[in-house]
């Protein structure tokens, strides 16, 4: 539902900037009450490099005229470098980028507009430097919001999986790199804009390369990893996310091992905010965060801190489907994390199949072919278009499977499934890719939840250790949390592979791994009457949307500031069906900017391969103001490959 009117009349302030003590100004969008100068309100910061001039107009103002209008200054600055901010930004999470916080969490609260309380929200980008300014402990940062974030930068984010390294960072480091060579607004920084631009171009790093060079969990990942110290976090955190989400397993984490005052929540959404993220049902996030804030930065009594620590979405099976425009399911709550009721139910791999009793396992034998994971989906779905995973049959057919006899009863899990296998190779380098799936009568195979590791990383991702071919090894492999339902007359299937492409880059050389036993543990929460007594949630409420009117596909012009945006790209991954060595991820990207007679192109190229004993890294970055070209650039690198 789209709300106009509001219990506090709301303006705007379209750019400001924020000093810094270096003489770095920071550009900053500031909604507020109408009257905050004279009833002053807390402050929700939003920090980001996504510019919140023509990056993320559209969701900010279906946020933001909202909160103030309910009483507070909603706040979207962009981070150092970025946007109509001065200076350079280096890489992802930099120190420089968290010190920056610290001044705009201090400014912010000495504004005549704000009451002292300041909060962080964000998803995402947001959500990981949330968690980590909250780690650095500013006086007026009161609580955080964080969505769609993780507290471990290595082993869970969109470079690496169980010290695999996932090719979502191939298609992040693409849409990074352009972004960041965007220029800034010549209406709000002046004559400056060129020289603005002109650096970043010059001074852009190829991120991609900085990731690639760091391939296990060393200092690099460590910082800004908030699972290095939890209680370094000392105030309020409200923990968010979906699980069609790449972005869902710190949630249990954080409710687990923070000591703070916390909360979780776990829709069926992929990775946008509850209020408008798909899958649906959407729910009204923003009267669920206002609780929230209204509780810790007003001191209000709203009862939040009441309800249970976690709620948490328990997904009826469907039918498998690249894109759902909803799951079915209902809401369940926990009192704390992990569950009191919930229970491991263990299965056994045997030659029968998956069976609740240990039996006689023959030993197998899985060599993948190179293309099995082509119906994996996005490692981060956004929800749009077909990013989920389809039905997997044809890869469950080049895979190992052990699976159920038709489930006598109904089961439903949450949490995160655990598998343990005794292994070999025959090569010193391989990886494993372990999907557990919902096969319903028709024989349709829905996947409902995945892990995968490099074996070398199997003791750890701190120092991994080649493999001795031949030699048996115990491995265990925590997959995705999840909460679903496995209907009675379905049944658990359990797939294993050596390849997941292109959902991860292979191993140097083909491996043939044995099997020689193994089980599955399921985390099965029994149904619990309270649930049916829990109260509903609201119903989505956004401000007024902004649309950019389409010009033709591809081109969108901000009505509000003449802005025209136009971007084409291609991305492209390709392997072979027998040889490693054959994956290429290439991308090239076209954008441009204009109004009236200024227009800038952007045009980036990055292609990454691999030999067996490096990956191959190319890029380029052409820019032109008008006819002009203003920038060329290339890169060409050979990056040892260590141990994936």
């Amino acid at each position: 539902m789209i709300v106009t009117t509001f219990p506090r009349a709301v303006r705007t302030i379209e750019h400001t900037t924020i000093p810094l003590k270096d003489g770095t100004q920071l550009a900053a969008r500031i909604w507020l009450p109408e009257d905050a100068e004279q009833n002053p309100v807390p402050a929700i910061l939003e920090y980001l490099p996504y510019r919140k001039r023509d990056g993320t107009y559209e969701r900010d103002a279906l946020t933001y005229p909202w909160l103030a209008g309910h009483g507070y200054a909603g706040v979207r600055v962009d981070i150092r470098g970025s946007g109509e901010s001065d200076g350079l930004l280096s890489d992802e999470y930099a120190r420089q980028e968290q010190d920056d916080a610290l001044e705009i969490i201090a400014w912010l609260a000495a504004q005549p507009w704000c009451n002292g309380a300041v909060g962080m929200m964000g998803i995402s980008w947001g959500g990981f430097n949330g968690l980590q300014v909250a780690a650095r402990r500013p006086p007026a940062l009161k609580a955080i919001v964080t969505i769609c974030s993780t507290d471990d930068r290595y082993a869970d984010d969109v470079h690496y999986m169980g010290g695999a390294k996932l090719n979502a960072g191939f298609g992040w480091a693409s849409f990074f790199f352009g972004a960041m060579c965007h220029p800034p607004d010549p209406a709000l920084v002046g004559e400056r804009w060129r020289a603005m631009w002109l650096e970043r171009l010059a001074n852009v790093p190829l991120f991609l390369e900085i990731w690639t060079r760091h391939q296990r969990r060393d200092a690099y990942w460590r910082h800004g990893s908030v699972c290095e110290d939890y209680a370094a976090i000392e105030c309020p955190v409200y923990a968010v996310g979906g699980w069609t989400d790449g972005y869902t397993n710190a949630i249990p984490r954080l409710l687990e091992r923070l000591a703070v005052p916390r909360k979780g929540l776990i829709g069926p959404w992929a990775h946008a905010y509850p209020h408008f993220a798909l899958p649906g049902p959407q729910i009204g996030f923003l009267q669920d965060m206002l609780r929230w804030w209204d509780h810790w930065l007003k001191g209000a009594e709203t009862g939040v801190m009441d309800e249970p620590m976690v709620r948490a979405w328990m997904t009826d099976s469907v039918r498998p489907a690249t894109y759902h425009e909803t799951l079915p399911g209902r809401w369940v709550a926990e009192p704390c994390w992990p569950p009191p009721e919930s229970k491991s139910q263990r299965l056994f791999l045997t030659d029968d199949g998956l069976r609740p009793e240990r039996a006689p396992l023959a030993a197998r034998a899985v060599r993948s072919p190179q293309t099995v994971g082509k119906d994996a989906g996005s490692w981060c779905p956004f929800g749009r278009a077909t990013d989920q995973a389809g039905d997997q049959r044809a890869d469950d057919a080049r895979s190992l499977v052990f699976e159920t006899p038709p489930l006598d009863e109904t089961i439903e899990i949450l949490g995160a499934v655990v598998v343990t296998l005794e292994i070999a190779s025959d090569r010193p380098i391989a990886n494993i890719a372990v999907r557990l799936c919902d096969v319903h009568p028709s024989g349709e195979s829905l996947r409902v939840s995945f892990g995968v590791q490099n074996l070398t990383h199997r003791d750890g991702h701190e120092t991994p250790q080649p493999l001795v071919p031949g030699e048996r090894y115990q491995i265990r492999i925590q997959l995705n949390d999840a909460g679903v339902m496995f209907p009675a007359g379905h049944r658990i299937r359990l797939a294993l592979s050596t390849t997941y492409w292109p959902m991860i880059w292979p191993a140097a050389e083909v491996a043939t791994l044995t099997i020689f036993s193994g089980t599955l543990d399921l985390p099965v929460r029994p149904t619990q009457a309270a649930d049916a007594a829990l109260p509903p949630l609201p119903g989505p409420e956004t401000a007024t949307p902004e649309q950019p009117t389409v010009i033709r596909p591809g081109l969108v012009r901000i009505d509000r500031l003449g802005l025209e945006l136009g971007t084409e790209g291609k991305f492209a991954f390709d392997i072979t069906d027998d040889d490693p060595l054959s994956a290429t991820a290439e991308m090239q990207r076209t954008e441009t900017i204009q109004r009236d007679a200024w227009q800038v192109r952007i045009e980036t190229r990055m292609r990454l391969s691999c030999t067996r004993d490096a990956f191959l890294l190319q890029a380029s970055l052409r820019a032109w103001e008008g006819a002009r070209e203003v920038c060329h650039r290339e890169w060409d690198r050979s990056i040892p490959r260590d141990l994936v």
